[in-house]
């Protein structure tokens, strides 16, 4: 492919307000949210969960439109073939194989696979450009091991914004009990993780981030209090540092309310079914009702990881 897509990669740990800054940054003129689209294979093309818009992804005209255009059709991928070479390829063990940038590795079988897949999504973010007619695609997919991997397609020019939340906050957003609204055949919930686990895989999620972030040209740090708090000011800040240049108006923000399109976000937190004025404002919940004995907990393993964030100690933000 001659030119390459240009990809704004949201990377992270869940439960950081990712979907939010996807959401905002689809609103910019040029830009299209398309949510995490490193579960595009599962939750659309095989489970025809709900897109952002509200209709079945096999009833969606973007979604119609960007599988003719990439596959022939939607009906044309095999979606298990597709997500067992996923499983192959995208795993945090074969992060020092994507970080060394190598197209080929003592590994012959992985390279093949790594090689199969890229096809596919290159197709796919081609042709998500192409059908959206956007300048820059944000996935805000957070998984550092697909960030790796996308970063080694030439077909893809990415740029990385590293969203950062207080893991207590994160800790405690993990045991709320809320319904998935795109499971449409049942009621389901989406799944709850006790604080131990939440703090170990934060911990790993936010340090591969940061080393992937060191082979990026562009990678800013964005925290998600600072998002709520003062979105307009954020949001330009990570283009600038993202190389991405300030957008000319964000009139879609207004003091502390946002006005949403209807986008297709192909995954995501419930909210990407949210249009027209939200209200934007700071989630901390967890200081009222998270309870002492997590919250301790939750403090002691990930201590190393608040104070470099700014959420403890002398580096403390306000």
């Amino acid at each position: 492919m001659s030119e390459q897509v240009t990809v704004l990669y949201v990377g992270g740990y869940s439960r950081s307000g990712s979907t939010l800054l996807d959401r905002l940054l689809g609103q910019i003129p040029g830009f299209f949210s398309a949510g995490e689209l490193r579960h595009i294979w599962e939750r659309g093309f095989r489970e025809n969960q709900l897109c952002g818009c509200g209709q079945p992804f096999y009833s969606c005209e973007f979604w119609s439109a960007v599988g003719e255009e990439a596959f022939g059709g939607l009906d044309q991928v095999d979606a298990d073939e597709v997500l067992e070479l996923k499983r192959a390829v995208d795993r945090i063990r074969y992060v020092p194989h994507h970080a060394l940038a190598a197209k080929t590795t003592s590994d012959g079988r992985l390279t093949g696979r790594v090689r199969e897949y890229a096809v596919i999504l290159e197709r796919l973010y081609s042709a998500i450009q192409r059908v959206s007619g956007a300048r820059v695609i944000v996935d805000s997919s957070k998984f550092s091991s697909y960030a790796f991997l996308l970063n080694r397609l030439p077909s893809i020019d990415l740029r990385l914004v590293h969203l950062a939340r207080d893991s207590r906050a994160v800790a405690h957003s993990w045991q709320r009990q809320k319904v998935r609204p795109e499971i449409t055949s049942h009621l389901e919930y989406l799944p709850r993780i006790g604080a131990a686990k939440v703090s170990l895989e934060w911990n790993l999620a936010n340090y591969v981030i940061d080393l992937f972030s060191k082979f990026m040209a562009h990678a800013p740090l964005l925290q998600y209090e600072g998002l709520a708090r003062d979105p307009a000011l954020h949001i330009n800040r990570v283009l600038r540092e993202a190389g991405l240049g300030e957008a000319s108006a964000l009139s879609f923000i207004s003091g502390s309310q946002a006005m949403l399109g209807t986008d297709h976000v192909v995954a995501g937190n419930p909210m990407r079914f949210k249009h027209g004025a939200i209200e934007l404002r700071l989630d901390e919940e967890w200081r009222r009702k998270m309870g002492t004995a997590s919250r301790r907990l939750v403090t002691v393993l990930t201590a190393e990881r608040l104070r470099r964030y700014g959420y403890l100690g002398a580096n403390r933000r306000a």
